[in-house]
């Protein structure tokens, strides 16, 4: 087995898998200490370095592309610090570091692994039950349905419209981009239904605006990764692309007789709040428009 031990982290390999288990030092990002230990199959590996410098290096592992839902999701915006297959290693463990990645290196090249995008996750993304408290709300993933709880702070159109829940059959993709403390972020839900709105993330009730901690907010990446390791792989699904005909043929599911009942009453609320003048008429269509979507 070949093995380092750093206060970022543990690397260890057995031949087969590479097991990462973040570190628990308080320089360690809350992100990678939430997201835990990952085993990493040597087929999902497409190549490993380590960068040494004067005072620490890194150990980077490369994935194969459409190998992993996480970076699937995130689409290579995670901040450095907090990718998962990164390795800081003090000076002098780097020979350790060197043994290690060419341990690696030389298994993929006795397995004859390829480099080529691969055709299924081979990585599972985080587990689910999955929530996340952020700066526009809480985020929950069951494995089956998305459900937003949004906060008091929340725009007072996505407030109106009540919780959000968007089953998995309902999405066609999840997009992601984290708040980097100088410009918002966003965790995007899109439906076949929704796929040509152009809301701003603050106002859209199938989005969560990230404009709060970025620590913290960074965790929606865990939703992200879990939701998107349960759609259809890159590889086997069209992208995003709809015609005319899509847009005329998109059609909502029907309903039980209790989604009615909630519907109605959604209606009726927005009706009081938009003739109590808390909703403009513009919001009122707005917010009228998505929740009719929703259902």
């Amino acid at each position: 087995m070949a093995e380092i031990i750093q206060r970022d982290g543990t690397w260890a390999f057995d031949g087969s898998t590479v097991r990462i288990t973040p570190g628990r030092h308080r320089s360690v990002p809350l992100f990678r200490q939430t997201y835990g230990e990952i085993a990493v199959p040597l087929e999902a590996v497409s190549g490993v370095v380590y960068e040494p410098e004067r005072k620490r290096g890194r150990l980077r592992m490369r994935l194969r592309e459409g190998a992993d839902p996480l970076l699937q999701a995130t689409g290579g915006r995670l901040p450095e610090a907090a990718d998962p297959y990164r390795l800081t290693v003090d000076a002098d463990r780097s020979g350790v570091a060197e043994y290690v990645a060419e341990e690696i290196r030389q298994s993929l090249l006795l397995d004859q692994i390829p480099t080529e995008p691969t055709k299924a996750y081979l990585l599972p993304g985080p587990p689910v039950p999955v929530s996340v408290r952020s700066s526009d709300g809480t985020v929950s993933f069951d494995g089956t349905q998305v459900r937003i709880d949004w906060a008091d702070t929340s725009d007072r159109v996505k407030r109106a419209t009540g919780p959000r829940i968007i089953g998995v059959g309902e999405l066609v993709q999840v997009e992601w981009l984290p708040n980097s403390g100088y410009e918002d972020g966003f965790l995007r839900f899109v439906t076949r239904e929704t796929v040509f709105s152009k809301l701003p993330a603050e106002r859209d009730p199938y989005a969560l605006d990230l404009w709060g901690s970025v620590r913290r907010d960074l965790l929606t990446a865990l939703v992200a990764a879990a939701v998107t390791a349960r759609l259809p792989h890159p590889s086997t699904r069209p992208g995003t692309e709809y015609t005319d005909r899509d847009r005329a043929t998109a059609t909502v599911p029907r309903q039980s007789a209790d989604h009615h009942d909630v519907l109605l009453r959604r209606l009726r609320e927005l009706g009081e709040l938009h003739r109590d003048g808390v909703l403009t008429d513009e919001e009122f269509a707005t917010t009228k428009a998505a929740v009719l979507r929703s259902f």
